[in-house]
């Protein structure tokens, strides 16, 4: 296998409500570089601490649990593991950095000292080095002393100087208490929520400097967060190398049409109040949606459709009528090309003519092509249709006297009897084949019967009966299949 690219290493794609459990967590080595993107997959099970002490960072997209769930472990084994000097090195944006800190406090905060005879406090700190990705921003929420031991919250600039009211408001959630930020942007004139106005590029909001990790090995991280729209504060990530763009798109909805509702519709304001005393407040309480004026810049938008171009992409799918996911039945209305993107964080059952991950895979990267990785060989995602179900993962190639049917119903792809309702309009028919450890065989139609991997690589087909099992070697047919 070649050795310059970018090797990805799929620890878990499964979303938050999955029975398969892995959740999200990939494994990028460049080199002798190796970083992780998202933490929610059992990494001890997978990677082992061995080789986790290998890692050079973690990068995290955002705060949803099944993208960061053994960030608290992964702290408290450098903490104690023996023979780690160094704290766990944390590459995400100061927000969603923040948010972090928060969540971990009740498992971070306290243990005992060496002698385990008292309860000592801790911090984040004593256990995490948080490096920025992506730029700061020019102004942040902050609580000010109003002296005699008073305090109160304002929005103040990069030099701490407090923001008038005209420029910068505090809106305070009536459902949660949590405080956001007000803008207004001088181009338009309108009041926004600036993070998620603005694009990283943006002088308005943000400092220059964004903050690009830059390898000893010659390659880069960057935080993206143009397309990405998932509710919570959230980036993509970048990695680029002389020859190769990986691009990890993060949890996000992505969908032109939408996209350009969100930068073209101005939105009335509801104050609730004389537009003279709305002025006037510094901070307010209630729904911030009621004085967001429009949700996207254009400069975002142009950004979100230019972000994927010459990078093969990494994205997030669903089925049907998730919001803050990109529906398969929405691919058309993206940019994203199906030979240069690997779906992934799919449903439990799903059937897609893009190619699919799944835990346990590895894709190598080079140039602008991506392949599979299996023992010491690469192979093209060239099937017509990958499935996914029951915890197994098929791929079809068309054949006009195929075994299996697929059938589109509603923009959704299935194999027929599957569903409640009509299988839909039928496309064309596949032989379908078992992946087996990146191997292929003939999917079985005998329950009595399993493939099994061997630990030195080769795959049995096992039969089971009344007196007993038996198993045979059978022959793997991806190579034929890869050439036609």
């Amino acid at each position: 296998m070649a050795t310059d690219g970018i090797l990805v290493r799929v620890l878990g794609d499964y979303g938050p409500f999955s029975a398969m459990g892995k959740s999200v967590g990939y494994q990028i080595s460049i080199g002798d570089s190796s970083f992780l993107v998202d933490c929610g997959s059992p990494l001890f099970q997978q990677i082992g601490g061995h080789g986790l002490k290998a890692i050079r960072g973690l990068i995290i997209t955002h705060c949803h649990d099944d993208h960061k769930r053994w960030l608290t472990d992964l702290a408290l084994f450098n903490l104690y593991a023996p023979d780690i000097t160094g704290k766990l090195q944390v590459f995400t944006t100061g927000t969603i950095s923040d948010g972090l800190r928060t969540a971990s406090g009740p498992a971070l905060y306290s243990s005992l000292d060496s002698e385990a005879k008292r309860v000592i406090d801790l911090s984040y700190d004593d256990y995490i080095d948080f490096h920025t990705l992506g730029p700061r921003a020019k102004y942040r929420i902050a609580t000010l002393d109003t002296g005699a031991g008073g305090t109160r919250p304002a929005v103040v600039d990069a030099q701490g100087a407090a923001v008038p009211p005209w420029q910068a408001k505090i809106v305070i959630s009536a459902k949660n208490g949590t405080a956001r930020l007000l803008f207004k942007d001088p181009e338009y004139g309108e009041w926004v929520e600036p993070e998620q106005f603005y694009p990283f590029s943006s002088p308005t909001f943000y400092e220059e400097d964004r903050n690009i990790y830059r390898d000893p090995g010659g390659f880069t991280i960057e935080a993206i967060n143009a397309p990405v729209w998932h509710g919570v504060p959230g980036i993509g990530v970048k990695f680029r190398t002389a020859g190769e763009s990986l691009v990890f798109s993060g949890d996000t909805a992505h969908d032109i049409e939408l996209w350009q509702a969100l930068y073209s519709e101005r939105r009335p304001q509801r104050l609730g109040c004389s537009s003279d005393e709305f002025e006037a407040a510094s901070v307010l309480y209630g729904d911030i949606n009621d004085y967001i004026e429009r949700a996207w810049s254009r400069q975002r938008y142009v950004e979100a459709l230019s972000a994927f171009e010459d990078a093969i992409v990494i994205h997030d799918i669903a089925t049907r009528r998730s919001v803050v996911h990109t529906d398969y039945r929405r691919l058309k209305y993206t940019v994203l090309q199906k030979e240069s993107t690997i779906l992934t964080h799919s449903p439990d059952k799903m059937t897609s003519e893009w190619p699919l991950s799944r835990a346990d895979k590895s894709f190598f990267i080079q140039g602008r092509t991506f392949s599979e990785v299996v023992g010491d060989r690469l192979w093209p995602m060239n099937a017509a249709v990958y499935d996914k179900r029951e915890g197994k993962y098929y791929v079809g190639y068309r054949n006009p006297n195929g075994a299996a049917t697929v059938y589109e119903n509603d923009g959704i792809l299935n194999l027929g009897g599957e569903w409640q309702w009509e299988n839909g309009e039928e496309l064309y028919r596949v032989d379908l084949y078992e992946d087996v450890g990146g191997k292929y065989f003939p999917k079985l139609t005998d329950d009595s019967a399993c493939y099994k991997l061997r630990p030195d690589g080769r795959v049995e087909l096992v039969t089971c009966d009344e007196l007993g099992s038996q198993g045979i070697v059978v022959e793997n047919l991806r190579e034929m299949l890869a050439n036609g």
